[in-house]
């Protein structure tokens, strides 16, 4: 393929020092300690060079783009973590290379209006041997509920009896509606009716967690790489905190025949898209996704690119606590009528398969009988200057002198980019300050959880394959509505949403969501994220997906390119 013939040669000292480049920039943020261990895994501490693909011990090598944050399930928000958790941990379902629910621990399950039974697997064991049970998830069900956990996805468990009462003090968590029956019968008693309990299940919040191994840990469960047990494809075995993530084949899992691969090793943690470029290009990882400023490049070398919409929307999310200036009505409607999504998209991003945004529901969801945004349009916002700046005089002369406002984003080059695209534009429209806090992955989300900004470059990925799981991130109770946005008319049409099996009752209610969101002006749409990337031909069987874990290498296995 010309892809392999065709690529001009770079040199690992080049990419070393390319990405040593981008370390010492990050190293007020990660620390001393952090960046020479990133360098020294960057370097190989001496050792032969990476290879992106290794046929005789099975192995690819990837770069990543963050430290994963969390990966105590039970506790974990963010894509980068569930996709670790993805390949080492396996709930009661899970999708398999068709993106169909397929069984994972459990072989079997019946779900009623009522509740649901799942029978466990008799082969399914955690990775020091011991079989995975019932009680394992009864266990976990119950540390994402418990208040003292302060499980920001505790809200999806509120289908199941109880959940909501206990996180929010009313009850004590044994009151949750889920028991073992011995060890391999779990049963499920449901708060109200719910029509996709399958797919909820799949989801990493209701992975299992063993009680014994997580109070051995004092606080640290999820913390390194000896502070886990693994019960799925692979397990992770080399955790060097902002450096080196590797994971190998989990001898002990039940469908380990169906493996292929023996290693994934991520020995390069960086969002720098040039440098995870040049490393592809130097056949030191074996895919990477690709920016603007590569694509003309990717042209030149008729690499074979992949194109893939990962069901993610972005935007900017406002602070609506007290005392901040955008819990003001007219200062988010001056801000959302100079937000100009299209140009955004065309201008800025400028990367095929990106779409502007226009609601918090992406285009790709279903609606009674075809896409939901066809069903349901959502109210136009058109930029409209004169009317932006006319709502603005408002919101002073209800606020007084408005403060420079925080834009709090990631330190990414493309998120700094954005950042300043909107910086610029609502200082040139408006004449308004727009301060920028730009931060590492991990502190970006705990800055969004203490509520630090006025507003933040923020997105959403689907948790499961229905509308709910965007309809339901500003209800009052979400612990993923970071800016604390309150609406009691918003939240009544999440309950109908959550409470219905009637599709086109749900379906209205999502369609009165939307409307809400856009009329209060309580986020800018900015986009719907496309990514093109390029992989190496011989690697073949990574899913990508929408719902679910995505760049999914399960089911990954090497093939010699003809």
């Amino acid at each position: 393929m010309a892809k392999q013939t065709r690529r001009e040669p770079v040199s690992r000292a080049a990419v070393r020092q390319l990405l040593l480049l981008s370390a010492v920039c990050a190293a007020g943020f990660v620390g001393l300690m952090t960046l020479l261990a990133w360098v020294s895994s960057i370097t190989g501490g001496g050792a032969a060079a990476q290879r992106a693909i290794d046929f005789e011990t099975r192995t690819i090598t990837l770069a990543l783009e963050q430290e994963p944050p969390q990966l105590d399930s039970t506790r974990a928000t963010d894509a980068i973590s569930f996709r670790i958790l993805g390949h080492v941990m396996e709930g009661l379902l899970r999708y398999d290379a068709d993106n169909r629910l397929v069984p994972g621990v459990a072989e079997r399950w019946e779900i009623r209006p009522e509740g649901a039974t799942f029978w466990l697997r008799e082969d399914a064991h955690w990775s020091d041997g011991q079989p995975v049970t019932a009680y394992d998830f009864v266990f976990a069900w119950r540390k994402v509920v418990d208040p003292d956990n302060a499980s920001q996805y505790a809200y999806i468990l509120y289908p199941v009896k109880n959940a909501e009462a206990i996180s929010t003090r009313r009850m004590p968590v044994e009151r949750l509606g889920v028991r073992a029956v011995g060890d391999r019968l779990l049963e499920v008693e449901f708060e109200r009716p719910v029509a996709f309990f399958d797919k909820l299940v799949a989801f990493e919040t209701y992975l299992p967690v063993r009680e014994d191994f997580y109070g051995s840990r004092d606080g640290r469960y999820g913390a390194d790489a000896t502070d886990l047990l693994y019960n799925g494809p692979f397990a992770l075995t080399r955790w060097v905190h902002g450096a080196h993530v590797r994971l190998e084949k989990n001898p002990y899992y039940w469908n380990r025949d169906e493996i292929w691969l023996n290693v994934i090793d991520m020995p390069y943690v960086t969002s720098d898209v040039t440098a995870t470029v040049n490393l592809f290009k130097d056949g030191s990882i074996a895919s990477t996704g690709l920016g603007p400023e590569q694509l003309d490049e990717a042209m030149k070398l008729r690499w074979d690119l992949g194109r893939h919409i990962d069901g993610s929307v972005f935007y900017i999310d406002f602070n609506f606590r007290p005392g901040r200036p955008t819990s003001n009505f007219h200062l988010r409607r001056a801000l959302q009528l100079v937000n100009d999504p299209p140009e955004l998209v065309n201008k800025v991003i400028a990367v095929p398969g990106y779409q502007p945004g226009v609601s918090l529901f992406p285009g790709w969801l279903t609606g009674v009988d075809g896409p939901l945004r066809m069903e349901y349009p959502p109210p136009v916002v058109t930029p409209d200057h004169a009317r932006a700046r006319d709502h603005l005089a408002i919101a002073r002369s209800e606020l007084g002198e408005i403060p420079a406002l925080v834009l709090l984003a990631d330190d990414t080059p493309n998120a700094v980019r954005l950042a300043e695209y909107y910086q610029n534009l609502f200082q040139r429209v408006l004449g308004m300050e727009i301060r920028l806090d730009q931060q590492i992955f991990k502190q970006r989300l705990e800055k969004m959880e203490l509520g630090d900004f006025d507003m933040v470059m923020a997105g959403w990925g689907p948790d499961y394959a229905d509308p709910l799981t965007f309809g339901d991130l500003y209800a009052s109770w979400n612990g993923n509505n970071r800016g604390r946005y309150r609406n009691a008319a918003l939240d009544a049409h999440v309950q109908i949403a959550q409470r219905s099996l009637d599709p086109r009752t749900r379906m209205d209610a999502f369609g009165e969501i939307q409307d809400i969101l856009i009329e209060d002006a309580v986020q800018l749409p900015a986009f719907e994220r496309g990514r093109v990337y390029v992989q190496t031909p011989e690697l073949k069987g990574v899913v990508r997906r929408a719902v679910g874990v995505d760049r999914d290498y399960t089911y990954a296995y090497l093939e010699e390119a003809p």
